[in-house]
């Protein structure tokens, strides 16, 4: 496996997106879009997998990781960001399977009509995603469905609270909102790490973004092979949402139900999520003219 080569792909209104390239030249290429509060860092298995024999383009979302915020945040810079690197790490007509996870696979959604997007993504992969309604489907707060528990919950997830240090309560807390009841205790770390990284600003804005998110008539504008995963157990983005999503996509490759897992499917499965990668890119990508 070929050493990670940093670089910087400049979307639409000049933001300097921070994107990690790894794995042999002229590999087949896979793209990861990561979701609300993650990084690069959240996909660590699927890099260290896939980069044995593909090219993994990692990007960190804006305000996420390495790239720095912007004053105002909207589905479309989603969109302009994923078309800034998909530009900027592919040749002309090279085609490569995008796997987006949560926001990521918000990301997928905004992206749909873009022309880089349609000259680059050779098929899908969508983990534990939804494209509208995600705060009236969550089920972080154990009550039952309606206006009570919508507005608590929009409050619950955009507060502005610092999450503070990583301490055995935060991890507990972390755990029941995103991750199965059987999760692996450095998996559960690894996720606290990663998403109390996120600066408190950017986890508000972002919220904001996702309380009022209506992707879904980009959903049926996203012609090519489309797979999707999601846990069981996941509270962010209920199994509702991935088979609402299903039954709207033009070219849709079915839903895997992961049992007792939840929303952070690539962390919580690795193996499945990466294989599930590995089939798409076997099934559905084609490598460049002459590579």
């Amino acid at each position: 496996m070929s050493a990670r080569r940093d670089l910087t792909a400049v979307s639409a209104d000049g933001t300097s997106l921070h994107v990690e390239v790894h794995g042999p030249e002229g590999a087949p290429a896979v793209v990861l879009a990561h979701g609300w509060t993650c990084s690069t860092a959240f996909w660590t298995d699927q890099i260290r997998d896939l980069a044995a024999d593909h090219r993994v383009i990692a990007y960190d979302q804006r305000g996420h990781g390495r790239t720095p915020a912007s004053p105002v945040c909207s589905t479309d810079m989603l969109a302009d960001d994923l078309e800034a690197v998909l530009t900027a790490t592919l040749a002309r007509g090279e085609k490569a399977v995008i796997a987006g996870h949560s926001m990521g696979g918000m990301t997928v959604f905004a992206a749909a009509t873009r022309d880089a997007f349609r000259e680059h993504a050779a098929a899908v992969l969508l983990c534990s995603t939804g494209a509208s309604g995600l705060v009236a489907e969550s089920t972080v707060l154990p009550l039952r469905p309606g206006r009570l528990r919508t507005w608590l919950t929009g409050h619950v997830l955009g507060s502005r609270a610092p999450l503070g240090p990583v301490t055995p309560v935060a991890k507990r807390i972390l755990k029941y909102a995103t991750m199965g009841s059987g999760s692996a205790p450095h998996m559960v770390d690894a996720c606290a790490r990663i998403v109390h990284a996120c600066p408190r600003r950017v986890r508000h804005a972002w919220s904001h973004v996702l309380s009022l998110l209506d992707l879904d008539h980009r959903v049926r504008e996203l012609s090519v092979p489309t797979a999707l995963i999601v846990g069981t157990g996941d509270r962010l983005t209920p199994p509702v949402h991935a088979h609402r999503i299903a039954a709207a996509l033009p070219h849709c490759l079915g839903v895997t139900e992961l049992p007792g897992l939840g929303h952070m499917t690539p962390v919580e499965a690795p193996e499945l999520v990466t294989g599930r990668i590995r089939q798409l890119v076997t099934t559905y990508s084609q490598l460049k003219e002459g590579a």
